[in-house]
C-alpha cells in the first residue's frame, strides 16, 4: 500500500511542510477583474491584500474543477500510488470537495478517499499533518481515516472581522440578514460548525475589538477546561502581524500547556474575510496520536489514552 495526501491551498501549508511530509496541494482559483489567478501562485499574500485594498472591483473565488483533480491523480497513479487522501476545504464554504467525490466516484485506478474537513485554514492543515505523519509511521488507511474524524470533532475556531461586508458580498455568512444595518459598528465573532455543515456564523457581537478579544479567551478557557486530551491551537492573521503577535504572547502566556502555532489567511481565505482578520482554531494535538516512539496509536488507544508528549 502506498497512500499520498493531495489538500488545497487554502490550508495555507508551507512549502517547508508540504516537502517534509509530502504533501501536493492543488490551487484554487480567485477571479478577479475578469482574470483568474491561483492562490499563492498568481498572487501571492503581500500583493493580494495590496491589491484589495486599491481595487475598485473585489474578487470572488472559484474551486478546482474536475479536471484539475484528474490531473492530480494521474500523476499519482503514474507514481505507482494505491490510495489517495484528499483533504479539501469545508463542504460548507466550497464545492471543491463534491467536485472531489466525482472524481472518487468514477476512479478504478486509485482509491481515492474524500475528506472533509468543514474548515478552512490551519485547521485544514492540521489535518493534512496529521494525516501525512500517520502515513510516514506506518499507519493503515483505516486508522487515518478514523483519526481524521476523531480530530475534526476536537476542532473548534473563533475569528474577528473588521466587518461582515466580504463574507456578506461573497454569501459565506449563514446569519447575514441578523446583521444588517449594523455591519460596521461592532466586531462580529464568528466561528465555523465544524462537528455540522461547515459554514460560517456570527455567534457574538462587541462593540469594540478587545472585548471580542476577551470574549475569544473567555470562549477558549471554557471550552478547553474539561478536555481529556492536550490542546494544540494557531493564530492566524490577514495582514495584520501585529494582532497576530499580540494574540500568541498572550495566549501563551495565559495558557501554558497549549502548544500555540502561528499562519495566515491566505488570498482565497482573505476574498472573504477582508483585512485585519484574526484567527484561532484548536483541536487535539495532533502528537497525542502517536506513543512516545513515534508509533501511530490504535484506534481503541485513541479513545482511552492520553499520551504524554
Amino acid at each position: 500500500m502506498k497512500i499520498g495526501v493531495l489538500t488545497d491551498s487554502s490550508a495555507y501549508l508551507t512549502k517547508e511542510q508540504c516537502n517534509e511530509y509530502n504533501i501536493s496541494v492543488i490551487p484554487i482559483p480567485i477571479i478577479w477583474n475578469q482574470k483568474t489567478y491561483y492562490d499563492l501562485v498568481d498572487i501571492g499574500f503581500d500583493e493580494f491584500y495590496q491589491k484589495l485594498n486599491t481595487s475598485k472591483e473585489l474578487p470572488t473565488t472559484s474551486q478546482p474543477s474536475i479536471g484539475a483533480v484528474k490531473k492530480y491523480v494521474d500523476q499519482y497513479v503514474e507514481q505507482g500510488y494505491t490510495d489517495l487522501i484528499v483533504i479539501t476545504i469545508s463542504s460548507g464554504l466550497s464545492s471543491f470537495y463534491s467536485n472531489v467525490v466525482s472524481v472518487a466516484n468514477e476512479e478504478n485506478r486509485i482509491k481515492i478517499h474524500p475528506f472533509d474537513t468543514k474548515i478552512t485554514c490551519a485547521g485544514q492543515a492540521d489535518a493534512a499533518l496529521l494525516a501525512a505523519k500517520l502515513i510516514k509511521a506506518g499507519a493503515g488507511i483505516d486508522l487515518i481515516m478514523h483519526d481524521l474524524e476523531d480530530l475534526r470533532n476536537t476542532t473548534d475556531v473563533r475569528f474577528i472581522v473588521d466587518n461582515l461586508n466580504h463574507l456578506k458580498r461573497t454569501g459565506r455568512l449563514s446569519n447575514a440578514a441578523s446583521f444588517v444595518g449594523i455591519l460596521l459598528k461592532i466586531s462580529p465573532i464568528l466561528s465555523i460548525d465544524v462537528q455540522n455543515k461547515g459554514k460560517i456564523s456570527a455567534i457574538a457581537k462587541e462593540r469594540k475589538y478587545r472585548r471580542a478579544y476577551n470574549h475569544i479567551e473567555k470562549d477558549f478557557s471554557k471550552l478547553i477546561s474539561d478536555l481529556s486530551y492536550p490542546v494544540q491551537a494557531t493564530i492566524f492573521h490577514a495582514d495584520d502581524i501585529n494582532r497576530e503577535n499580540d494574540w500568541l504572547s498572550n495566549y501563551k502566556e495565559r495558557f501554558p500547556d497549549v502548544n500555540f502555532y502561528s499562519s495566515i489567511i491566505g488570498p482565497v481565505v482573505g476574498v472573504h474575510v477582508g483585512q485585519h482578520a484574526i484567527a484561532m482554531i484548536w483541536c487535539r494535538n495532533i502528537e497525542s496520536y502517536f506513543d512516545k516512539n513515534g508509533k501511530p496509536l490504535s484506534i481503541s488507544q485513541v479513545h482511552s489514552e492520553v499520551v504524554d508528549n
